[in-house]
């Protein structure tokens, strides 16, 4: 195959200039006539790449329109159609592939440091199989592997990390010895390496060629791709069905993704929408022939020097060397978004700048010194898109009055992950929910009301140069921070100590530093520098008491007429009586559980829903989604912004609030669970009798502007009884002492309630027909094949500690996962839980639980380890009433 390069301008220019002089001995060999119309890397043949003509008469009607004819949008297009959904049309605005996907370097593998995404990439590669196969479009996948290279001992502990968390997934991957990383590669310089993570079956595959066969794919199943066809306006209909405008006519859709790439935040504008993306500029060589590499009989694995923050793969007989820089040097299209992307930027690159990768390239020479006196006969420089956290937005979008509105954008490894994100949206789409737990990609995450254009562009800044950085448990990235979303005690928390912890645009304590301790994020795999204040805030908990910023939760209410039917059909538990709340859960149809909030019925028809961090708009969806359906007559606000929160928990709590209201706050006064107003220090509070903590405790909602008073107004009444701060590392370890599940962990869509252990929360025989009664009573009748459990786990005095999504081993085989860990303080053991099946299941048998290399052993415990304070209390007040009739047994 000839490769055929898309040079700017200015390609002389670069050759002679400063950009490459650094760089020498490396030469850059004069490309004149070179084509602007195509370029892809593969080294196979493509003989059905030509795209059939456009038809100018466009469907009228369509069931999905996806905008966007790149490798993602050509993916979505072959998945729906393929599951048989009628009326799919893509669009594109000029021919496939144009944009970011022509460009790609293509690299493929397996590996990702997150979990769920690692399921998406395992599909993407199924379907690479697939396609090829059903189309007979070879897709240009080559599979030599990948191997990361460590080359620092805390490098060595994040491959040991990631191995981990690995074993319970599909994909093989393994460490390699530094003999054997030589013996894979011989032209490494080995000096500097210690280790090696290896995934067999990773490489690199042809983007234009995916995007041909997923193309003709959709074709032969039914999708209509239309190129050359823009899309000019967008409006929603009353029944919230799409007209969507081209200069070729109008498609009245049921509804539209928005799958366009870096155009994507244009076509959001369609909308009056502001998406968090921004196009960064990506920047690789290729080299000509290197002897060492032609010598080859079979093709070096791709290699990616973390350290050094370069990946390097065999293309032909040459390498392709890429850089993920750092910050200082991260070049970014910001301008795109105020000014708009130029109409005519499709196949076109921009002028590359050898000097700002230079410092990588040299690195890259220096660990292939083979490399050294390589011809660079192309540099690429495309734009590729960004979000503030890396990953994708990938779901059903949620404004104001919008509906049907999809987005599978910002993905930043589409090639990749094209295949994978594709199923997940076309069974989420045909299914109405989505197939398995991925709400790190959810599109709502980021809020408009936080998160502005300088946000986006500092965080895609930092994600892109973090692109190779170790991944530590408990990460904190500082850049953009802190946004609006900061409570009227931020900089009061600050001055006392408070070490941040950053959630859905909210600043949270996660622990204090106080004098002595030693300050600021020290990460580790292991027990860092929080370790012993976390347990000085537990022991205050415990003993006297102690308040924390709960501000970040979600807050929802919900009133009118159909209220209470429609909550009754959303949640699986009985509502509460007016004045009293309960912890309840909304279920997918399958029975997987979608949420978990808190239910406090303020009147026959007004009730207020609470949330966790960072599910507010993933939860209100599902709600509105509901209404919608279903035509409830009801109102919902979205509170969260317009109210602070302050929990109290500990046994002088109650004494501390004492001080500051007449109200009766005795057992019998202030029943556990139940909500009164209360005016504490002036201060008018929704007060909930309710801790995470699993202690004596108040949750008080107020007006965020309030928050500061009641702040000082607690603080100085809980003086004489000890009250301090404590954060969410204290109250976390607290949780898992007293068994409480935690959402995103113990349940997601995942599982089902009934194997997390909560089947007391599930009240089957309600009247109400709620969502996923009939998959429980499936699952009933057929049994459960596994069940969450608690371990305790031994470990060494340094840790590490389990944190969730560890694998658990048996017999020398993987039999489970973990899905949270702390230490817990008051057993003074290491707590893990996990889903094990069901033979593993009792208490008193023994697991293993893999943390960084060593298989600790780790035994199941009868749950909980420690009582609530309300079974204390009542177990306590039973006792009492027995030894007052003398019928205590000695």
């Amino acid at each position: 195959m000839v490769h055929v390069y898309n040079m700017a301008p200015a390609v002389a220019a670069r050759c002679a200039g400063a950009g490459v002089s650094r760089l020498l001995p490396w030469r850059c060999r004069p490309r004149a006539h070179l084509s602007t119309t195509a370029f892809h890397l593969s080294s196979q043949t493509n003989d059905r790449t030509t795209s059939e003509p456009i038809s100018r008469r466009l469907k009228d009607e369509a069931n999905t329109v996806i905008i966007g004819g790149g490798v993602v949008g050509t993916g979505l297009a072959y998945c729906l159609a393929k599951a048989g959904q009628k009326d799919v049309v893509l669009l594109e605005k000029t021919e496939l592939t144009a944009g970011s996907t022509w460009h790609a370097p293509g690299n493929a593998t397996y590996y990702n440091p997150g979990i769920s995404m690692k399921k998406v990439q395992w599909e993407s590669f199924k379907l690479f199989k697939e396609v090829e196969r059903e189309t007979g479009q070879d897709v240009g996948f080559h599979g030599p592997g990948t191997i990361r290279l460590a080359s620092t001992p805390e490098r060595v502990d994040e491959f040991r990390y990631q191995m981990q968390r690995q074993g319970w997934h599909d994909a093989p991957q393994w460490l390699l010895t530094p003999e054997e990383i030589h013996e894979m590669h011989p032209l490494l310089k080995m000096d500097k390496v210690l280790m090696g993570l290896y995934n067999p079956g990773d490489g690199h595959i042809d983007p234009n060629s995916l995007t041909q066969a997923y193309a003709i794919g959709a074709r032969m199943y039914g999708a209509d791709v239309y190129e050359q066809t823009g899309v000019t306006g967008m409006s929603m209909r009353g029944d919230g069905s799409w007209n969507v405008d081209t200069q070729h006519g109008t498609i009245h859709a049921q509804r539209v993704v928005n799958a366009a790439g870096f155009w994507a935040h244009e076509i959001g504008q369609l909308c009056g929408l502001e998406l968090p993306l921004v196009a960064v500029q990506h920047l690789y060589v290729v080299t000509g022939p290197i002897p060492e590499v032609k010598a080859r009989k079979t093709e070096l694995p791709v290699i990616r020097d973390l350290e050094a923050s370069f990946y390097a793969r065999q293309e032909r007989d040459g390498l392709i060397i890429g850089a993920h820089e750092r910050a200082e040097l991260v070049k970014m299209q910001t301008h795109w978004v105020s000014d708009g992307v130029p109409p005519d930027f499709g196949k076109k690159l921009f002028e590359s700048d050898l000097d700002r990768i230079s410092e990588y390239l040299e690195a890259a020479m220096d660990m292939i010194p083979a490399a050294r006196n390589a011809d660079i006969t192309r540099d690429v420089c495309g734009p590729i898109t960004c979000t503030p956290n890396h990953l994708p937005l990938i779901g059903p979008y949620m404004a104001p009055g919008l509906r049907n509105y999809w987005l599978a954008a910002g993905v930043f490894a589409g090639v990749l992950q094209s295949g994978g994100l594709g199923n997940y949206l076309t069974h989420w789409i045909m299914n109405g929910e989505p197939p398995y737990d991925l709400t790190e990609v959810d599109p709502n995450r980021f809020s408009e009301s936080w998160c502005n254009r300088n946000f986006v562009a500092a965080k895609c800044r930092e994600s892109y140069a973090f692109n190779n950085i170790i991944i530590w448990p408990k990460e904190e990235r500082p850049a953009g921070r802190p946004t609006a979303r900061v409570s009227g005690i931020y900089q009061t928390l600050l001055d006392k100590g408070a070490e941040m912890g950053f959630h859905s645009g909210w600043e949270q304590p996660n622990w204090f530093a106080k004098e002595g301790d030693t300050p600021g994020y020290r990460p580790s795999f292991r027990r860092t520098n929080w370790f012993h204040p976390v347990g000085r805030e537990c022991e205050l908990v415990l003993s006297r008491a102690g308040v924390i910023d709960l501000t970040p939760f979600g807050k929802l209410e919900v009133s009118g007429p159909d209220a209470a039917r429609l909550l009754d059909y959303l949640f699986a538990y009985e509502l509460p009586q007016v004045g009293r709340a309960c912890t309840s859960h909304m279920l997918t149809t399958s029975g997987g559980v979608y949420a978990e909030m808190t239910v406090t019925r303020l009147g026959q028809d007004h009730f207020f829903l609470v949330t966790g961090t960072g599910s507010e708009l993933h939860d209100l969806r599902w709600i509105e989604n509901h209404v919608w359906k279903g035509g409830y007559d009801v109102t919902i606000a979205n509170v969260t912004d317009d109210m602070g929160v302050l929990g109290i928990a500990g046994p002088r709590s109650r004494d501390v609030l004492a001080k500051l209201t007449s109200g009766d706050l005795s057992e019998e006064g202030f029943k556990f669970l139940s909500c009164q107003q209360l005016s504490l220090g002036g201060v008018r509070v929704r007060a909930v009798r309710i801790s995470y903590t699993g202690e004596l405790g108040w949750e008080l909602y107020h007006a965020r502007e309030d928050t500061a008073r009641l702040y000082e107004a607690l603080m100085s009444a809980g003086q004489e009884f000890g009250l301090g701060d404590f954060g969410t590392f204290a109250m976390g370890s607290l949780r898992l002492e007293k068994g409480f599940r935690g959402w995103g962990a113990e349940m997601t869509v995942d599982n089902n309630p009934l194997e997390a252990g909560f089947d007391s929360f599930i009240k089957m025989d309600k009247p109400a027909d709620f969502i996923g009664k009939q998959a429980l009573q499936q699952l009933q009748q057929e049994g459960l094949t596994r069940k969450l459990v608690c371990l305790t786990v031994e470990v060494e005095e340094n840790g590490p500690d389990a944190e969730g999504n560890e694998t658990i081993w048996h017999q020398g085989k993987v039999v489970g996962n973990t899905t949270s860990g702390a230490y817990g303080y008051q057993i003074q053991k290491s707590i893990a839980y996990a889903y094990v099946p069901l033979h593993l299941a009792e208490p008193g048998t023994v697991v293993e639980v893999e943390l960084l290399g060593s298989r600790r052993p780790a035994t199941v415990q009868q749950e909980p380890l420690v009582q609530t304070e309300p079974v204390r209390t009542r177990l306590a007040r039973k006792k009492s009433a027995e030894t007052a009739r003398g019928n205590v047994t000695v």
